[in-house]
Parts: structure tokens; sequence; C-alpha cells
């Protein structure tokens, strides 16, 4: 079906000179809120939380039915959602419920039916994964929905890249699984040397189901390029005696972009350049705000990412108005994806500099007084406010944890539950 390559040399060189070309002075980033507005969307959020906190203490007392408290929670995070975001359109609660209702809770319950023992942690990684793959669905012009093939590539994170992650691990038995794992994507039929890996090539036998191999080659070269990314990734984590000869920027464009340009390439089968290009750069967006948001936890595990790396010489001031530019950039690149819907791009163009915003609050000792002065107007949200609620959100976790297991055991697959917005809380808050 496909021959066509998707280039993805050639991506990592045209984003890497986009991202030498922005500037490093803060830009534009739109409206300003003041004050008195930030005032009145904390007041709304505080609101919408104490509703969703409401509904879980009468779901925990039986006094509210699960499909009733889906509902309600549904409704209080589309309210906070289209606040934050200033987007204000009824295909939000339609995109957000019925479009992607049921995908958290249906990966879920397909992740608890292959493995009892997977946790929690690791199904809301998965989740958060299978989001962004339906969002380039809907940015596609195709119905957002859980495909096997995303199921498979979303829980191949909890089994594949968290064990390449473990500091605990060496880098022998490391590479010599990862050496094991290329084959497998590569089409050889190994055996597996134990449950892990029996599990890992089950993944990859539904992805192979949904899309043979002699009709789809993009789908298989974005997966080994993602892969060939993590391996290079182990050589990030600390106590790595060769990491100083790392270049971090490109690692950490082709990371973030191969793992978006995979997801779309699970979502649609074939891309068309314009659209891995868009994945591709997406999802350097994204990986940028990943690391800037743990650059403090980063920073003291001795991880090295872009901003830790600068962290250690300079406030963090020149090198985050320099990613918002990126992000900037980037979204100029979903024009041509002419079946997306208007609204659907603004809503991904918002929580793409508010997740960039958000992260420079949570590190605020980082920066200079007057950067965080500058840029604070530009959020919805006052950065001690947002940190205020992080922390209580943080303390709050595995509640949250319990309640999405209720709901999980509490419903059918026929019904469906629109948990989808919990992601976007997410993205306002605390990923």
């Amino acid at each position: 079906m496909d021959r066509e390559s998707l280039g993805v040399t050639d991506l990592v060189e045209e984003s890497l000179a986009a991202w030498q070309d922005c500037g490093t002075d803060l830009p534009d980033l739109g409206r300003r809120y003041s004050p008195r507005e930030q005032a009145e969307c904390e007041q709304l959020a505080d609101e919408c939380l104490t509703r969703v906190e409401t509904v879980m203490r009468d779901l925990r007392r039986r006094k509210l039915a699960p499909q009733d408290a889906q509902a309600r929670i549904t409704a209080a995070l589309v309210e906070l959602t289209t606040c934050a975001l200033d987007v204000q359109d009824p295909y939000i609660d339609w995109l957000l419920g019925d479009r992607f209702g049921g995908v958290s809770t249906g990966l879920a319950r397909q992740a608890r039916q292959m493995d009892s023992s997977v946790g929690m942690i690791d199904i809301l990684q998965a989740a958060r994964n299978a989001w962004t793959a339906c969002g380039i669905q809907a940015l596609l012009g195709l119905a957002p929905q859980l495909t096997p093939a995303i199921f498979a590539y979303s829980m191949l994170y909890p089994y594949s890249d968290n064990y390449l992650d473990d500091p605990a691990l060496s880098s022998d038995v490391k590479f010599a699984f990862s050496l094991r794992f290329r084959s497998r994507l590569r089409g050889d039929r190994l055996p597996a040397g134990n449950s892990r890996e029996a599990t890992i090539w089950s993944l990859v036998d539904i992805i192979e189901a949904q899309y043979p191999r002699d009709r789809y080659s993009q789908v298989y070269e974005s997966l080994l390029a993602i892969h060939a990314a993590q391996e290079q990734s182990i050589r990030q984590l600390p106590h790595r005696g060769d990491s100083a000869a790392l270049d971090i920027l490109r690692l950490t464009f082709t990371k973030g972009g191969t793992s978006v340009l995979a997801d779309a390439c699970l979502a649609a089968g074939h891309l068309l350049p314009h659209e891995a290009r868009f994945a591709f750069q997406w999802g350097v967006v994204l990986q940028l705000g990943d690391d800037l948001q743990d650059v403090l936890s980063d920073s003291q595990r001795g991880s090295r990412t872009l901003y830790t790396q600068d962290a250690a010489r300079q406030p963090l001031d020149r090198i985050t108005a320099r990613t918002l530019h990126f992000g900037r950039w980037v979204m100029t690149a979903m024009a041509p994806l002419e079946k997306g819907e208007p609204v659907l791009k603004r809503l991904l163009q918002k929580s793409s500099q508010l997740l960039l915003v958000r992260s420079t609050a949570g590190a605020g000792a980082l920066y200079t007084p007057s950067f965080l002065d500058n840029l604070q107007p530009y959020s919805p949200f006052r950065f001690e406010f947002l940190r205020r609620r992080e922390q209580d959100l943080a303390a709050r976790k595995r509640e949250y944890a319990v309640l999405f297991e209720d709901l999980i055991r509490s419903h059918s697959v026929e019904t469906r539950p629109r948990l989808g917005t919990f992601r976007i809380a997410n993205v306002l808050m605390r990923q």
C-alpha cells in the first residue's frame, strides 16, 4: 500500500533548523488576562474541582450511580477546559464527550484483560498516548477511536519504555533486551525469553494483524525510528559515563518527534508528507513540554535534558522563550490538515501553549522575576495558584486513581463512559 519513506532524518533536520531560527525574547502569545480575569478563572477552577470531589465522595458512599458520576465529572471538566483554553464552542463537548468517550476506560479494560497485574499508573500513561493518537485521527478527518494498533502501541510504553528507562538496570541488560525488541519490530519471529517479552511480542502481533507488513511499511519504519531514539535516550540517564558526548538537542527532537510520528502512522496507516511533518513536530513540542515540566525532578536525579543542562548555567528565560516561539511555529503546520475542524486546531494550539506556560510556573525558581512577570498575564491562572493546586492534586492522586478503578469496574463495555476529559484536566493542572 505504501512504500513512501517518512523521511525521519529530514524531519529532524527541518525541526532543528527551525529551532535555531527561533528568537529568545518572549513572543506575543495572544490574549492577556488581567488579574481580575485570572481571579475569575481561578474561582471557576476551584468550583469545578469541588464539584468533582463531591461526586467522588458521593460515589464512594454509594449515593451516586457510576453513570451519573461520570456525567457530572465530564460536565465540570469540560467547563474548566473551555474557560482555561478560551475556546467556547459546542464542538468541544461533543468532541471530548461523545467522540473521545471511552478511550481511557476502553484501554484500561483491554489492558486488564491482557494482564491483570498492570498498574493504574501504567494504564494512565498508556491512555495519554492513546489520546494523542486519537487527536491525530480527528485532525486527519477520521473518527477518534481506540483501534487495536493504537491500544498495542500505547501499551508498549509501560512494558518497554519504562523498562529501558529504569536506572536500577544495567545498560548491558537494557541493550540486550533492546536488540531483541528491535529484531521483533523488524519482523523476526523470536521466541520470548520471559513473560515481559511475551507480552511485548503479543502487542507487536496485534499491530501486525491490523497493518500487514507488506502493505504498511511506514508503520514499521516509524516503530523502528522511535525504538532507535529510545536506545539513544538510555544514555541520558544518570551515571552514564558517555552522556557528556550526547547531542541532547538532537536526541530530544528525535525522541519526541518519532514518538508521535508513530502515533500518526498507527492512527492512519499511511501519512502524506505534510501529515508526517505535523505529527513529528507536534511530538517535539510535547517532549519539550514534558522535559520543561520535569526540570526540577530531572535535575535532582541527574538526568540530562535541554532544560537541566541550561539551568546549570543560567536562568531558563531564553530557552523557554525559544521553546514558546518554536511551539507557535509548529502550530502553523496544522494549516494543511484541511479535514481537521478549526476549533480542534485552536484547542490543540491553546493546550500546547498552556502546557509550556504552566510548566514554567512550576519551576519558578529557575527564572528571573521579570520573565515570570511578563509571562504570567498570558496564563488564565496566576502562577502561585497553579503551584498550589498542583500540590493539592498530587496529594489526591491516589484518590483519583481509586475513582478511575471504580468507574472501570462499574461499567460494561457498551456504556462507553465519557472520561476523556481527565486528559484535559491533566493538561490544565499536572500531567
